[in-house]
Formats: C-alpha cells, sequence, structure tokens
C-alpha cells in the first residue's frame, strides 16, 4: 500500500526525512498493538526525565525567543523585505493574518481558554502562595492563561519563521529545517546531515499535530456530547479523528490559495463571532475590569512566572501547565515556522514579527479576557459549577457549560462545534501541506508547487492512528501531554539553532540588498474575500 502510493513520486521523496520519522512512529504503532503497556511505560520515562532535566531549559530558551525578537524588530535587519525589494506578496495582509493566526491556533484556543483556568482556580501552584477558590486564585489564573498563550508562544513562532523566509526567499536556500542552521553552521547542514535535522524536525511536528488533533477530538466529543449519548471511547475518538483526518488531509491537497487560505479566512471571522457573542451576552463588566486588572498582574510578574519551574517548593505545577505548553510550542514551531516564512514573501521582517507575534498576541489577550473571564465568574458565581463538570463529566464538556449559560445556547453550541472543527482542520492543513514540502526533493522558492496528495494522506493517517492511541488508551489529557514533551525537547534544539542563525543574519544584514533575490512578478496577492 505504502509502496504504491509513493510510486512514481519516489524520486522526488527525501528518504532520509520521510524514511526515519515514518518508520519511527511505525515501529511505535506496532507496538501499541503487541505490548501497550510497555510502550506507555517507554515513552512516560522519557517524558519524566525530559520535565525532570530540561524545564529550566524550555523556560530560559522561551523566554529569550521573545527578547531576541524585540532586538531583531529594531535592528537594521527589520527593514529588510523578504524576497527582495521587488517581491510580491503571496497573500494580501488580511488573509495573511488569517492563515497565520489559524496555524498557529489550532483547536487549543476553544478548549483550553475555558478549562485551564479551572484547573488553575482550584489548584493554584505552590509559589503563588493563594488559597484555592479564592479571588487571588483567579487572578494568578487569568495571568497564567496570558503567560501560556500569548506573547512568549508566538515568539517561539516567529524567530524560526523570519529565519527561513530570509534563507529561502533572500538567499535561495532549499526547503529545510537545515537551512534555518546554516547561517550559524554552515555547510555541514547540508546533504544528508540537513536531512537528518529535518527528520528531528518533522518527527517534532508529528508528535505535536498529534497532541493536538487529540485535544481537538476530545473537544468535539463533548460538543456532541450535549445532543446525543456520545461517552468517550476508543470507537468515538476514532470515528471523530478519522473525519477531521480526511477533511485537513483534502483542504492542504488544494493548495495554499484555496483551500488553506478561504478556511483560515472562514475560521477567523467564526472565531470573531463567537467571541463577540460571549462578550455581549456574557458577564460583560467582569470581562472588562477583570481582564484589565489580571493582565496588569501578568505584566507585573512576567519574568517570574515565565521562569518558574517548581523546583524550590518540588512542585509539579511547572512542568505540567508552563514546561507543557513551552513543548507544545516548540514541538509545532520548526516545521509550522516553515510554512509561516513561505507566506511572508513581500513583506518586510519587521511586518513579519508585527504579524506573527504582536497581533495574534492581542487577539488572544482579548480572548482569554473574554473566554477565561467568564469561566471564571461562571465558576465562582454558581458554587464550582465548573469544577463539578470537570469532576464528573470530563474536561471536554466546561466550554459548552459555559455557553449553556447564555441565550440561544444550543445554536452556540453547533457553531462551537464547527469552529471546534475547523479550528484543527486549519491549523493541520497548513502544517501538513509545510510536511509535503519538506519531505519533496528539490522544492525550493523559484519552484512551482505541486501538493503531493499521496505523502499527506500518509502522514494525516499516520497522525491521526498516533493521536487516537494516545488520547484513547493513555489517559486522555495525560496522553496529550505526554506527545507535546517528546516532540518538544528536539525541536527546541533546532530552535535555539535559529536563534543562534538569527543573530549572525543580523550582523551580516547589510548583505541582502546586495544578494537577495526577487519574487515572481506574476503573482500578486489575494485578498482575505475568495
Amino acid at each position: 500500500m505504502l509502496k504504491h502510493l509513493l510510486t512514481n513520486a519516489s524520486t522526488r521523496v527525501r528518504p532520509l526525512v520521510f524514511w526515519p520519522t515514518f518508520l519511527l512512529l511505525g515501529a511505535a504503532l506496532v507496538m501499541s498493538v503487541i505490548d501497550l503497556q510497555s510502550l506507555l511505560a517507554i515513552a512516560g520515562g522519557f517524558n519524566s526525565w525530559i520535565l525532570t532535566r530540561f524545564s529550566w531549559l524550555f523556560s530560559l530558551t522561551s523566554l529569550a525567543m521573545l527578547l531576541l525578537c524585540i532586538w531583531v524588530y529594531f535592528s537594521p535587519l527589520g527593514k529588510v523585505r523578504i524576497g527582495g525589494e521587488q517581491a510580491v506578496p503571496l497573500l494580501s495582509r488580511g488573509r495573511w493574518f488569517a492563515v497565520t493566526l489559524c496555524t498557529t491556533l489550532a483547536v487549543g484556543v476553544l478548549f483550553w481558554t475555558t478549562a485551564e483556568p479551572i484547573y488553575h482556580l482550584h489548584n493554584p501552584a505552590i509559589s503563588w502562595a493563594v488559597a484555592p477558590n479564592s479571588p487571588a486564585a483567579a487572578a494568578m489564573a487569568m495571568s497564567a492563561m496570558f503567560l501560556h498563550w500569548t506573547f512568549v508562544p508566538y515568539a517561539i513562532y516567529t524567530v524560526p519563521a523570519v529565519v527561513f523566509a530570509l534563507v529561502f526567499y533572500n538567499l535561495r536556500l532549499p526547503f529545510s529545517s537545515g537551512s534555518m542552521l546554516k547561517p550559524l553552521l554552515g555547510e555541514c547542514v547540508q546533504g544528508s546531515t540537513g536531512q537528518l535535522i529535518d527528520a528531528v524536525a518533522l518527527f517534532a511536528l508529528v508528535a505535536g499535530m498529534a497532541s493536538s488533533l487529540g485535544t481537538g477530538a476530545l473537544s468535539m466529543i463533548g460538543g456532541l456530547n450535549q445532543f446525543i449519548d456520545l461517552p468517550r471511547s476508543p470507537l468515538s475518538l476514532g470515528l471523530v479523528i478519522g473525519v477531521i483526518v480526511a477533511v485537513f488531509v483534502l483542504s492542504a491537497s488544494s493548495g495554499l490559495k484555496k483551500g488553506i487560505a478561504r478556511l483560515s479566512a472562514l475560521n477567523t471571522y467564526a472565531l470573531f463571532f463567537i467571541a463577540f457573542f460571549l462578550f455581549v451576552c456574557g458577564p460583560t463588566t467582569f470581562i472588562l475590569s477583570f481582564g484589565v486588572e489580571a493582565l496588569g498582574q501578568f505584566l507585573s510578574q512576567f519574568f517570574r512566572m515565565a521562569l518558574m519551574t517548581g523546583a524550590a517548593y518540588k512542585d509539579q505545577w511547572a512542568g505540567s501547565w508552563t514546561i507543557f505548553y513551552w513543548a507544545v510550542w516548540f514541538a509545532w514551531a520548526p516545521v509550522s515556522a516553515m510554512f509561516l516564512g513561505k507566506i511572508a514573501r513581500g513583506y518586510t521582517v519587521r511586518e513579519v514579527i508585527v504579524m506573527n507575534l504582536l497581533l495574534p498576541s492581542l487577539f488572544t489577550i482579548l480572548w482569554i479576557a473574554i473566554f477565561s473571564g467568564s469561566a471564571l465568574s461562571i465558576d465562582m458565581g454558581q458554587h464550582g459549577l465548573l469544577k463539578q463538570v470537570l469532576e464528573q463529566q470530563g474536561v471536554e464538556n466546561i466550554l459548552y457549560t459555559v455557553f449553556r449559560q447564555l441565550p440561544l445556547s444550543m445554536v452556540m453550541i453547533v457553531v462551537l462545534l464547527f469552529v471546534a472543527f475547523l479550528n484543527y482542520v486549519t491549523a493541520a492543513d497548513s502544517n501538513t501541506d509545510a510536511i509535503s514540502n519538506l519531505c519533496t526533493e528539490g522544492f525550493t522558492a523559484d519552484g512551482v508547487e505541486r501538493p503531493d496528495m499521496r505523502q499527506k494522506i500518509i502522514w494525516g493517517l499516520l497522525i491521526g492512528l498516533v493521536s487516537w492511541i494516545m488520547t484513547s488508551f493513555a489517559g486522555g489529557v495525560a496522553g496529550i501531554k505526554m506527545m507535546s514533551n517528546l516532540g518538544g525537547l528536539p525541536a527546541l534544539l533546532i530552535i535555539l539553532g535559529c536563534a543562534g542563525s538569527l543573530i549572525m543574519l543580523m550582523r551580516g544584514s547589510q548583505l541582502f540588498n546586495e544578494t537577495c533575490g526577487t519574487a515572481d512578478e506574476n503573482q500578486t496577492a489575494i485578498p482575505l474575500r475568495g
């Protein structure tokens, strides 16, 4: 079957990128059938080792990415145009924002922004020194949400995105993670070494996508459960994951300007709509007042929270939440950044930083103020209602319980189901597109992109199977977190290399005006509306 899928594409597949990751994950799937408990024990051991030994590195690197973005923005490199001074933008600003936002958000912005603050409210970090279910715990819960979902994670994406855009379009290097490291490490990252680096990045992304797909499946089952009796089970998870995989593979196969851009635009409008509905029909005054207060607290304690590892208090909270999120973002970053860099043609480095870091962060601040603020207001005002839902019905039902407190609740739950589905599809199709390019021999800035349906089918099926096993048989959310941590560490090392490359590019920024290429003048930007 696999041989048939790759027939007539064998000359285009990069073997050292495709096969190591495919065989490693394939072997894990086979082992899960033969001896699932041993597989989980091995994965759990690696997971614990990563959290114990490298939590400090996750925290320090995450903060460093944000500081590096600020440095680059004000440096001479910020004025350099991706693709050269005559480069034509691949996407209009509106669609660029939509695709960028949807590539990085995935389904987590719906699932976690109502569920996570309830965890923090009732089980705060020891170092916060606040009583559970208190106003102080609520304020710290919102601060944690701002930390985990705004400036730092988007900086993790932005650094490699800027590097890839410059090396791919301006320096005309191949579509490869190794190309992002060439300014730092030179020729040693080309050839077989570069392909092996791509294989590491590919493994990290597949692990991260499987993690997020599991989150999306749990969210959709929670929504369907509002209408029919559909308990979480391997069968129900398998059906939902199968539908999601089929749609994002088809969307990615239709190309950037058709499926990906149009779905992203639709998803962005849907996100703004449900946020506006909750803001107007929810606890509006509390959202505004508490959101401003919590944002102030977050900014005043930013460095302390960003660097917290829990070591002094022997507290597992940081590993379960902050380090988990850093691992998620790092796992997605190397390959996702290649897609984000690819769509940045025609804009300056400063514009790329604004579009990939500043604007998504501002959007997410508003989103958290509305969704997390509403969840906290409902839980504190109704004697722990959402905590009871969490304990008795599962985390996947919290979002829908929030909307059950509003008018037109059943109509909005249908809308939420659609948006949850669309959120993961729009993130996954962008990254499946990048995976296909990464595994394809000879894809360059000067080439014409031809979507490879065969590779997208293979990777879609593999991601779906890994996600199904981890969510069905490895403890649901616990399995999701395990996958993220396993993919995050190798990706972190690649992002550190990208940071070094970006510093090297800043030192030689004056050379770009002399050496950068130009984009195809026949390609024009496409507007936000299809």
